[in-house]
């Protein structure tokens, strides 16, 4: 069996040191196996998309499907006026069904189904690798299309290598992205929205939603076809622009993909394709997730392994995409999904509820995404915290390059909620944030589109509530919103500074978004009133988002250029919990925060490394809606003071203001 080390930065693995390696072992014979004697590497291997599905030809059209069960299958479209015929009859060739067909009989732009027949039944079918999947707008009924456009795109930047800091994520979703009450489109995000983010700073996109998807209101998470874009948001080609032209501007581009579940609509996707159940998904109710009505994999098929893995490939190899946000990998590593577990003790981890088919699964397709694209980032959207997840797999991990930190939105939800203002425990927010396993990187975040969504509320909703509605105009003078916009900024910033390896935020954020997220649906009459984003209020100099928007920009900006993130470990100096303030530092920055509602200090004093200190970014400032009561313009000098003579600073702090210090 090979070794693992991952046991070494957590001691609490000793006892679970077989299982590790029996799972690192179980991946290396499931990779032998894929590979057999006909492939080199994972690369090789997870080509899916070039032979399965529709192909133009040299000289004809290739049409290949998987479908075991199936006893006749045809192709029917515009070009057979949606009748059977046998001319489109496909051949059984055993592990697939094939047609071979002239270059006149299809174009460019028809619709079509497969018609798929099985003992005791038959159904229309989109192509399980379909690359292109539209809606009749009269019908509302969604058919495969013909896309073999003439010219091919382009690609202007193709030599992007990928990012190589620390990324600084803005979660962005095309769809929701545009002001307007409609849906946007891939054009209007590459001419509206990327200008926005590239001047805030963030050094990459996570596009969400991007897989086609039946229901527009299940925020893309419900996917029907694996291999399609969606077309609400365009064509493959500005798809395509999109991604080259955050490229042009040295940004990366991480796909939200998902590959945790999949929609249980039978016409629209995998599921029933071939009249089995069994297929893609486990048979029987391991088969579905309830909790989400959805359709679960079965991890342990080799096609369907096949299918998964080149779904990974085709999005970076074919579209440029940098990496993946995997979705729900805490329901794929657990045959319960992770409901009900409270995930209190190593026992969880390790009790046989896991499915190590898809712990498997989640090895190999990292190894893949690596091997395909050097500098690509996979990052982990796991709540159970399972060991591993962003640990090498050469040491028993998953591979993954980070952990999403979903613990930290939860923890300002629950101090925001039930802790008043003068009870916020410094050692505990410390702690809180800057936990993380030896092992692991992790993103952080304040609030993502889960906080934004109907039925929960935004951070600055929490804080702020109805009064936003009222008085964000600059001349109003209102204490509750005072407060937001000061934790806000205080939160974002402490967030950030403790992060370990990288930071997330969902667009309209980092301006405070007055409006939670509520999709078109039979509840709100199909309104998009609330699946926009309000870019205006932002940029409107009278109203008090602006001042957060600059605030976001400022911190953004002073991390990427300081290069704070790259220093991993952060120092605690001081915290004072009645006090309510907080000293630590990260390289040559030291952070400084009072979060006490009332009480401002002067003249206060902590040791930390002796030297000169020079305000590089203040909460407090007018100029992002602060009181300026900090002068930024002059240096701070440690000075020995006390009996022991120790290098102390000394600073008056506003309260509820933060502020970060350069040590010259």
């Amino acid at each position: 069996m090979p070794s693992s080390n991952l046991i070494t930065s957590d001691a609490y693995l000793q006892a679970h040191k077989d299982t590790i390696e029996e799972r690192m072992e179980r991946r290396k014979n499931a990779k032998e196996r894929l590979l057999g004697q006909n492939y080199q590497t994972l690369s090789d291997y997870a080509c899916g998309y070039l032979f399965f599905g529709l192909h133009k030809q040299e000289n004809s059209w290739i049409f290949r499907e998987w479908a075991p069960h199936a006893t006749q299958i045809y192709l029917v479209g515009d070009f057979s006026h949606w009748q059977i015929q046998e001319k489109f009859a496909l051949q059984n060739y055993g592990d697939h069904w094939e047609i071979e067909l002239p270059l006149a009989d299809l174009e460019h732009g028809q619709h079509y189904h497969l018609l798929v027949r099985w003992h005791g039944g038959e159904g229309r079918r989109i192509p399980a690798w379909a690359q292109r999947v539209v809606q009749d707008p009269g019908t509302l009924l969604f058919s495969a299309q013909i896309w073999q456009p003439e010219q091919t795109y382009e690609w202007k930047n193709k030599n992007f290598a990928g990012l190589e800091e620390p990324p600084l994520i803005y979660e962005a979703h095309v769809g929701m992205a545009t002001e307007e009450e409609k849906v946007g489109s891939f054009v209007e995000f590459q001419h509206n929205v990327l200008p926005q983010i590239v001047a805030g700073g963030y050094n990459a996109i996570q596009l969400m939603a991007v897989q086609e998807h039946p229901y527009y209101g299940s925020f893309g998470y419900h996917v029907s076809n694996f291999f399609a874009p969606s077309f609400r948001f365009g064509t493959p080609e500005e798809l395509k622009a999109l991604i080259d032209a955050i490229h042009g501007h040295g940004l990366a581009v991480i796909m939200d993909i998902v590959h945790s579940h999949a929609v249980r609509n039978e016409n629209e996707g995998l599921s029933l394709f071939d009249g089995s159940e069994y297929q893609y998904f486990h048979a029987g109710a391991r088969g579905y997730h309830e909790a989400w009505d959805s359709r679960c994999f079965d991890y342990g098929k080799t096609e369907v392994l096949h299918f998964l893995l080149s779904n990974c490939k085709y999005w970076i190899e074919e579209f440029g995409f940098d990496g993946f946000r995997f979705d729900g990998v805490t329901s794929m590593l657990y045959t319960h999904h992770g409901l009900g577990c409270d995930f209190t003790n190593y026992e969880q981890y390790y009790d046989g509820t896991q499915d190590e088919d898809a712990i498997v699964y989640l090895g190999l397709a990292n190894e893949l995404i690596h091997e395909v694209k050097a500098n690509a980032l996979t990052i982990a959207e796991e709540m159970s915290g399972m060991p591993g997840i962003a640990a090498p797999s050469e040491i028993g991990g998953f591979g993954f390059d980070y952990r999403l930190a979903m613990g930290g939105p939860d923890y300002w939800i629950k101090v925001i909620k039930e802790r008043k203002d003068e009870d916020w425990h410094m050692g505990d927010i410390y702690y809180e944030l800057s936990r993380k396993r030896a092992d692991e990187k992790t993103i952080h975040y304040v609030e993502s589109h889960d906080q934004a969504l109907v039925g929960d509320k935004t951070i600055i909703f929490r804080l702020v509530d109805s009064d936003m509605y009222w008085d964000m105009h600059v001349q109003h003078q209102n204490i509750k919103v005072d407060r937001g916009i000061a934790l806000h900024k205080m939160l974002r910033l402490l967030t950030l500074s403790l992060a370990g390896g990288g930071y997330l935020n969902f667009m309209g954020n980092e301006f405070g978004h007055p409006e939670w997220i509520d999709f078109p649906r039979e509840g709100n009459g199909w309104s998009y009133k609330y699946a926009r984003r309000q870019w205006s209020l932002a940029k409107d100099p009278m109203l008090k988002y602006h001042y957060l928007l600059q605030f976001d920009r400022q911190l953004i900006q002073l991390f990427r250029q300081k290069k704070i993130l790259q220093d991993t470990e952060t120092h605690l100096y001081w915290e004072h919990n009645s006090d309510q303030v907080l000293f630590f530092m990260r390289g040559n920055h030291l952070f400084v925060c009072n979060f006490h509602p009332a009480e401002s200090y002067t003249n206060y004093m902590v040791a930390v490394p002796a030297g000169e200190y020079k305000i590089v970014l203040s909460s407090d400032s007018m100029s992002i809606g602060g009181f300026g009561r900090i002068d930024d313009s002059i240096s701070y000098f440690c000075q020995k003071h006390g009996y022991d003579k120790e290098e102390k600073i000394s600073l008056y702090l506003p309260n509820r203001s933060a502020f970060v210090l350069e040590k010259v």
